[in-house]
């Protein structure tokens, strides 16, 4: 195994790798609390109203007492994510096949993502590397055993479900906050686009679209987890596929 440095203060912290002091008073502010308020205010007003003045206001406090926790807020958001990421589904049971263990995998993480939007708000910076983010790659890694795939296919099968769960959250989160903004309901919203394109898209310019508006495309009620659990069925279609041809060919 070949060593990379050192692990980051950000990863220390997130690790349990640095020391705390054993001796004096305990201080009433910690990382914890300062973690805790910055998720709190990430669920109620979003991600980008993340700082660290905000979350010194909510605790009473300055900010610069904060950095005696925190190095800096790039820390705070890796202490957010790992605190909010919770536990991933139990492992793939006896008997349970691959597809229902990532089915399982997938809708843990759709619900991580609808209890916490602020999640995938938060940029991309680099791949998981806290404990419960590992965890997770874990979970689904156990859920792909067994199958024939190579280990670098199961990882980018995590990591295209993963964005397939992430991007839906993003935009369903996107709706609604912008909904809420308008004084309206995401219906509302839905029901206004469809007749806006009822009235917009004609058969002579965009026949294809036209005749799937006239088939009742947009009449549906919206149905955010029948959506998601389509797409879903469809990549592991895909994965079942690629499976039966290996099985084939062997």
């Amino acid at each position: 195994m070949t060593e990379t440095g050192p692990v980051p203060p950000a990863l220390q912290a997130a690790w349990g790798l640095r020391e705390r002091p054993t001796k004096g008073p305990k201080p009433t502010l910690n990382a914890e609390r300062i973690v805790a308020a910055a998720v709190d205010v990430a669920r109620a007003e979003g991600f980008p109203a993340v700082s660290m003045p905000r979350i010194a206001q909510q605790l009473s406090t300055s900010a610069m007492a904060l950095y005696r926790h925190v190095g800096n807020k790039d820390e705070l958001v890796l202490l957010m994510l790992e605190a909010a990421a919770g536990e991933p589904p139990p492992p793939k049971a006896a008997g349970e096949t691959w597809r229902a263990a990532v089915e399982r995998w997938a809708h843990g993480m759709a619900a991580l993502f609808q209890e916490s939007p602020w999640m995938v708000q938060v940029p991309m910076a680099a791949p998981p590397v806290t404990p419960r983010q590992l965890a997770w790659m874990e979970a689904g890694l156990h859920a792909l055993t067994g199958t024939p795939l190579a280990e670098v296919e199961k990882l980018s099968l995590l990591m295209l479900i993963n964005g397939y769960v992430r991007h839906g959250a993003l935009m369903q989160g996107q709706m609604v906050e912008a909904a809420r903004a308008g004084g309206r309901s995401p219906d509302a919203v839905m029901a206004e686009f469809g007749g806006l394109l009822r009235h917009l898209v004609q058969a002579d310019r965009f026949p294809l679209l036209r005749k799937a508006i006239d088939g009742g495309a947009m009449d549906r009620p919206e149905d955010p987890a029948a959506d998601f659990s389509f797409g879903l069925a469809r990549i592991l279609d895909g994965i079942a596929a690629l499976m039966a041809t290996r099985a084939g060919s062997v």
